[in-house]
């Protein structure tokens, strides 16, 4: 496979992604009911570092993750065919402000923004010295057909060529443990064709600095590394988790298949690693909290955004090294540099606190679903992030009645109906999915993706015709929760 000069689109085939959306993230600290009260800009020289354990580098707590830019507001970023061209002259502007206010760590992929992440990136970071900035990129072969030893070589030498760099800072083994068998995967991308054999001799060389990977799903196979480097056949120079207050001790209750984030970074500190922190927002849910909850932040602390709990929660482990936020404006690279210039770590009382917060996030019974869009595109044209979007805003907003009884139900019932035809054209709506099940092995969150579609679909039929008290919003998967938060709560 010529990596190089294939189309972009057939180059996002090979990677296994088709053509995911360019994801749209929330306003950070700006979301409605979610405002920020900090005023002016913020600090030039007042960043947190981490120090680097292997190479005494210091990183900024603060990383850019370029998985979300910007694009042109001519192009917009909802074209049916996901090509909105990305403002370059913005993305150097924002490269250029965070480097000014001491973020060193920029983090890509081949699969970002539709393959271009890589050499919008590039642009930007070639216009400043090389020892400014620490780049982290990724070898997103998640494709059977880029298994092979040569392809994922050609994959990561057009990441650096894209990149304008002759080494990388952080090279990842990316999605380590998603599909259904992730321990057949991870053996069959890595092990079997040879391909981190090469790896582990491009650090040798210095091409690669730091070798680790960012885990999503399998459990087994995380430990199954881990183990590797406690029988001394390989280290790991760091580890990229998804760790926030909400997934601490919930990722499993919200979801079976998922493992709590105690564990993980654990796991992690008893063996030196590092960790690299994404979703410390949960794809901006933990910046869009339910009002009630929002309020309670807010009484607490009136002065600083939703968002900067998390954010703060996040980079308070001291075995982390830099906390990832895809900051598409400007508004959110301002908000978070206030908020790690300098980091305040949250006391344990402030981690009480935030563990309530989460306990009672979890009795909303929404999708784990952090609008990633690595389940894009649907062969039967269905927005799968935008269905499960609208139905979790309605489930915290409490537009979406359970019984027809409740004094409130015709105005959640419009709210509902009306809020899903404007959001989600009728042909890609849930009632269009088949159960191919496609979807669901690209899912981080590990989500029955086809169940949760049917489920919400027979939520929404029964909802036009009336007939609501024949079927709940939130039913079987969930009721174990429920029986656990009346436990807590007594």
């Amino acid at each position: 496979m010529d990596i190089q000069h294939i189309s972009r689109r057939n180059f996002l085939k090979a990677l296994g992604l088709g053509s995911a959306a360019v994801a749209t993230p929330a306003i950070v600290g700006c979301a409605d009911g979610n405002k920020s009260h900090a005023s002016g800009e913020p600090p030039v020289g007042k960043m947190t570092y981490r120090t680097n354990p292997k190479t005494g580098e210091k990183v900024s707590i603060l990383g850019y993750g370029m998985m979300r830019l910007p694009t042109l507001e001519s192009q917009g970023s909802a074209r049916e065919d996901g090509d909105a061209e990305i403002d370059q002259e913005m993305v150097n502007r924002q490269v250029d402000y965070a480097i000014e206010h001491g973020v060193n760590y920029f983090d890509t992929s081949p699969a970002y923004c539709k393959g271009r992440s890589e050499r919008c990136t590039g642009i930007a970071l070639a216009r400043h010295k090389r020892e400014e900035f620490f780049i982290a990129t990724k070898l997103s072969n998640f494709n059977p057909e880029t298994w092979s030893r040569q392809a994922g070589i050609d994959m990561f030498q057009n990441s650096l060529k894209e990149l304008q760099v002759d080494y990388v800072d952080y090279l990842l083994l990316h999605g380590i443990g998603m599909g259904e068998d992730g321990m057949e995967a991870y053996r069959a991308r890595y092990e079997n064709n040879g391909l981190l054999d090469y790896l582990l001799e491009q650090r040798e060389k210095g091409v690669i600095r730091n070798l680790g990977f960012s885990y999503h799903g399998d459990v087994a196979v995380y430990d199954y590394l881990l183990r590797q480097q406690d029988e001394g056949k390989i280290k790991w120079d760091f580890v990229q988790i998804e760790l926030n207050y909400l997934d601490w001790h919930h990722a499993k209750e919200i979801n079976d298949r998922n493992t709590n984030a105690d564990y993980l970074y654990a796991e992690l500190e008893k063996r030196g690693i590092p960790a690299v922190i994404m979703e410390p927002l949960l794809g901006g849910r933990l910046a869009k909290l339910p009002d009630a909850l929002a309020n309670k932040l807010l009484r607490r602390d009136p002065e600083h955004s939703v968002a900067s709990w998390a954010f703060r929660y996040a980079g308070t482990p001291q075995g982390v090294l830099t906390v990832l936020s895809g900051m598409t404006f400007m508004e959110h690279l301002k908000e978070n540099l206030c908020t790690f210039s300098p980091l305040v770590p949250c006391t344990e009382e402030e981690q009480r606190f935030l563990e309530a917060i989460a306990t009672e996030l979890v009795s909303y019974e929404t999708i784990p679903c952090n609008d990633c869009k690595y389940c894009m595109p649907c062969p039967y044209g269905i927005d799968i992030p935008a269905v499960f979007v609208h139905y979790n805003k309605c489930l915290t907003e409490g537009h979406a009645p359970r019984e027809m009884q409740a004094p409130d139900y015709w105005e959640a019932r419009r709210a509902f109906l009306v809020g899903y035809d404007r959001s989600v054209p009728k042909l890609r709506q849930a009632d269009h999915c088949i159960g191919c099940g496609q979807c669901e092995p690209h899912c981080p969150q590990r989500i029955r993706i086809p169940k949760e579609l049917h489920r919400i679909s027979d939520y929404v039929e029964h909802l036009r015709r009336n007939d609501l008290d024949k079927v709940a919003p939130a039913e079987g998967r969930r009721s174990r929760r429920r029986l656990h938060i009346r436990g807590l709560n007594r």
